[in-house]
């Protein structure tokens, strides 16, 4: 007999009785009692925050954190052709267990082969664990504290056969479909999201971003070639989180993708440090991190070579920063204004675009 369906569109739809079929999913028999919405935000899917009551007192999680489709029809449009929810609730599925870094505890995923698409995780305040936010500024101790755990996630899956096998999803038509469109749309997204920046970014860097706009697909190309391994590719401050020993975790997997390494390192350092501070720090940094690759088992870098695949890297989250204020919505004004004026910076002084071929 087929399960119920858990998947829902709208925050209304999160009622006693939608919580009862995910409550029976993974624990029949113990009765839900009421549901609370207690905060909801919009961006790139709709996550809302309930709590949970049970009859009984059962210890099951009273805080669930829920992401749905956007409500905003365009951010909708923009994350369903690359099902980026699909994405996340697959990774949940079939790939969390594999991955050695901190993640949020998932209770149930669903999607369907069209737009339908409901996660439920716990609330990290079920891990004792507090999230970050987009404009973080973090310290050093905090920076190499994530790139350890990126290099421990990288390392795991470093030039491995399961990345053309067991996880060969990874880089399959979807992904395939994402690079195409982003491509095509790149140089009028970039002219759209470099007007709306303003002055934030000079006049130099708009004209050599909508170079590399013009030239995305043989960029892509270029920081597609070196070793290849799971990348979270979305690692800015606001989907990191930190458990009460101050250890770091990585939230919000639906950008998960086969990749180089370091693509993470750069994206990470370019919107997580103030400039001066990463200006000052990174190559330390970056040095760290081979380290870190290197006691877990991955040989044969180049100092040299993998610091400026860092640089080259760098021209990717400025990319991803323009674009999200192209469409709008996906971050609130105040951090995207903060994470433009990082990684525009960063590309600035290592002059990103023209190192990445643009």
């Amino acid at each position: 007999m087929e399960k119920p369906t858990i998947i829902v569109s709208r925050v209304d739809q999160l009622t006693v009785q939608w919580a009862q079929t995910v409550v029976d999913r993974y624990a029949y028999g113990v009765k839900v009692q009421s549901v609370a919405v207690l905060s909801r935000d919009i961006g790139t899917t709709t996550r809302v925050q309930l709590e949970v009551e049970y009859q009984g007192g059962h210890s099951l999680a009273r805080f669930w954190f829920v992401k749905l489709p956007s409500e905003m029809v365009w951010v909708r449009w923009i994350t369903a052709l690359p099902r980026l929810l699909q994405t996340e609730i697959r990774f949940y599925q079939q790939l969390q267990t594999h991955v050695p870094v901190l993640q949020p505890t998932v209770i149930v995923g669903q999607h369907t082969a069209g737009w339908g698409s409901t996660l439920v995780l716990h609330h990290l305040k079920e891990q004792n664990a507090q999230p970050g936010k987009p404009g973080d500024e973090l310290s050093i101790e905090q920076a190499l504290k994530v790139v350890e755990q990126l290099a421990v996630l990288h390392a795991k899956f470093w030039d491995s056969e399961q990345l053309n096998t067991d996880f060969r999803w990874l880089s399959g038509r979807v992904r395939r479909l994402e690079d195409f469109l982003g491509s095509i749309l790149a140089v009028p997204l970039m002219k759209l999201g470099l007007y709306r920046a303003d002055r934030l970014v000079s006049e130099t860097v708009k004209a050599q971003a909508v170079q590399y706009a013009k030239k995305r697909r043989k960029i892509m190309r270029f920081l597609a070639a070196g070793p290849k391994t799971i990348v979270h590719h979305d690692c800015h401050p606001g989907n990191l989180f930190w458990n009460a020993q101050g250890a770091p975790g990585l939230l919000d997997w639906q950008m998960v993708r086969v990749g180089e390494g370091i693509g993470d390192v750069a994206y990470f350092l370019a919107t997580a440090l103030v400039p001066a501070m990463r200006s000052e720090y990174e190559n330390q940094i970056v040095k760290h991190y081979q380290h870190f690759l290197e006691k877990n088992g991955v040989q044969g870098l180049a100092a040299d070579d993998l610091f400026q695949r860092y640089q080259a890297h760098l021209s990717y989250p400025f990319e991803a920063m323009i674009i999200s204020q192209a469409i709008g919505g996906m971050m609130a004004p105040e951090c995207s204004r903060i994470l433009i004026e990082r990684v525009t910076a960063a590309v600035e002084e290592h002059n990103a675009f023209a190192v990445a071929g643009a």
